[in-house]
């Protein structure tokens, strides 16, 4: 049995061997504390999980779901882009239902990528990214990313050949791993560089409703002529702890949104109509649960900072997402010193190279613990520092 080439060149899922050091020391019953993926810690409010209740008891909701997504889900996208951003969408051409961002993510490449040629990622950036690519037979550009330029992906020097064969460039603020925000003039720079170079212009806004001081994560499609190269990823995941549920929705430029479409129609099928009806009811509800756990997230945020700094980590608080990015100790490469932290003080933090090239040198730490174990793997990290 010959397997497609193309999955020899990919690395190993990052979560994935995570899960297997996890279960490895469990089974041998081993306390571990998971500081590692970013899965809420606190339950999906009671209010989703009641409309989920009243949904999947209708029958109408038994049967296949549209493929795009129901209207009255699309709908209720459109209201939560209108009240959350001032951003006006169509709902029937510029938005799309999707099982998890990751899914879309990872078909957008299907739709606009051909073998040979280059998607634009972040040296830092979200795995699926330059997986999707991979498993296309594309080739990733690396745009450079690190703490000099903020974290904010540098596409002002990207080889002439490499930009003749770009399809996609992908961008997420608030971004993952590292916690950054981006200023709205770079967002108009990244879109007059799509626009100028014919580029499909990503973003990745997951995190965009878990925010902390009184910072307030924008759209890019506020941004003028947005629309003209511009499909935006949101996820229901972190913001309504829903990450099980799978569930969120693509906006933007209308042909984006086909294509996808099309690709979806093809490879996959809708998400099941109830889960549809409950996202529905929290997209337009008052979004006074986001705030209640970005306070949350927030005193989390200060507990790890002021730890870190106890231990001569010293970091600009993050303005949004659920994630601390830190630099590893003098003499500890990432792999090193999180296999040292998960050996020795039995705690997950997941190694920044697993994210990039320019994630080398970096460790990323969740905030999506409960209170008191999160406060016990601080101890057990102090004490092995």
């Amino acid at each position: 049995m010959r397997r497609a080439s193309c999955l020899n060149n990919l690395p190993p899922y990052l979560f994935a061997r995570i899960d297997e050091k996890k279960a490895a020391l469990t089974e041998k019953g081993i306390d571990v504390i998971s500081l590692g993926i970013g899965d809420p810690d606190t339950p999906t409010p009671d209010f989703v999980v009641e409309a989920m209740q009243r949904a999947i008891r209708d029958p109408k909701n038994h049967q296949y779901p549209d493929y795009a997504g129901s209207l009255h889900y699309r709908e209720a996208v459109a209201t939560y882009m209108n009240n959350r951003f001032g951003v006006s969408i169509d709902p029937k051409t510029e938005a799309l239902a999707l099982i998890g961002s990751k899914e879309g993510l990872a078909h957008l490449h299907t739709a606009f990528v051909d073998p040979g040629e280059y998607v634009l990622a972040p040296s830092i950036c979200y795995p699926v990214y330059s997986g999707g690519a991979v498993l296309n037979n594309a080739n990733t550009y690396f745009m450079p990313t690190n703490a000099a330029n903020h974290f904010l992906a540098d596409f002002d020097h990207i080889p002439e050949d490499v930009l003749k064969k770009a399809k996609i460039m992908f961008l997420g603020y608030p971004n993952n791993p590292t916690g950054a925000v981006a200023p709205v003039e770079y967002f108009d720079k990244a879109i007059d560089f799509c626009i100028k170079h014919d580029i499909l212009l990503c973003h990745d806004n997951a995190y965009c409703d878990i925010c902390f001081d009184d910072y307030v994560a924008p759209s890019i499609l506020q941004r003028p002529r947005a629309k003209e190269c511009c499909i935006e990823f949101f996820s229901l995941s972190k913001s309504f702890n829903m990450t099980g549920w799978r569930i969120a929705f693509a906006v933007g430029n209308a042909q984006a949104i086909k294509a996808l479409g099309t690709v979806k129609n093809n490879m996959d099928s809708g998400q099941f109509t109830a889960t549809q009806e409950a996202a529905a009811v929290a997209l337009t509800s008052d979004l006074s649960f986001c705030r209640s756990i970005s306070k949350l997230y927030q005193k989390r945020r200060d507990l790890v900072l002021s730890t870190l700094a106890d231990l001569g980590i010293s970091l600009t608080p993050s303005k949004a997402s659920i994630y601390i990015w830190a630099p590893v100790p003098a003499g500890e490469t990432s792999e090193s010193f999180a296999t040292k932290v998960l050996e020795r003080a039995h705690v997950i933090i997941t190694p920044g190279n697993g994210y990039g090239p320019d994630g080398e040198g970096f460790f990323r730490m969740s905030l999506t613990t409960p209170d008191d174990r999160l406060v016990e793997a601080l101890d057990r990290m102090k004490s092995l520092l």
